[in-house]
């Protein structure tokens, strides 16, 4: 039983493989003709691919601007962007489209509502079926209950 459970996992891994790959037909004439072609480019850089925004205070949103810029040679507009949870929100222009070599934004804002280190994802669909995913972390400290005591010597320097 586990060899043709070895054996059907390894040939269904050979069918994936080779999808990847161009087909190519050579003619008679040593002339080769690329019939198609299934690895499709990565048409959006991100300038990085994560922000840390290092500590934050619990309760005090933050956001951080991605710039992406497209690599491709046609135009594309992003479809979607998805943060992986409902304490991330990204915004974009939903109706933007961006030329080979254009750039443009995508703000990610955090509401950093609960205490401690937190790794959110944000995926970006562009050309239909595309995606990139790019991530922010950090880490939220718990701010104090009550403000800082009062200084009664203060009182003695300002006479």
């Amino acid at each position: 039983m586990k060899k043709i459970i070895f054996l059907s996992l390894l040939s269904v891994s050979v069918i994936f493989a080779q999808a990847q790959f161009a087909t190519v037909v050579t003619h008679n004439d040593n002339s080769s003709a690329q019939v198609n072609a299934v690895v499709q480019e990565d048409a959006i850089a991100f300038k990085e691919s994560e922000y840390n925004f290092g500590k934050i205070p619990q309760g005090k949103p933050v956001t951080h601007i991605f710039d992406i810029t497209n690599t491709g040679k046609t135009a594309y507009k992003l479809d979607n962007v998805v943060a992986s949870c409902g304490c991330t929100t990204p915004q974009w222009d939903k109706e933007k489209i961006i030329n080979p070599g254009e750039k443009s934004i995508i703000t990610v804002g955090y509401n950093a509502a609960a205490e401690g280190p937190f790794n959110k994802s944000i995926t970006v669909t562009y050309n239909t079926n595309q995606t990139k995913v790019t991530v922010i972390k950090g880490e939220v400290w718990k701010t104090p209950a009550a403000s800082a005591p009062t200084n009664a010597a203060l009182n003695d320097f300002k006479n």
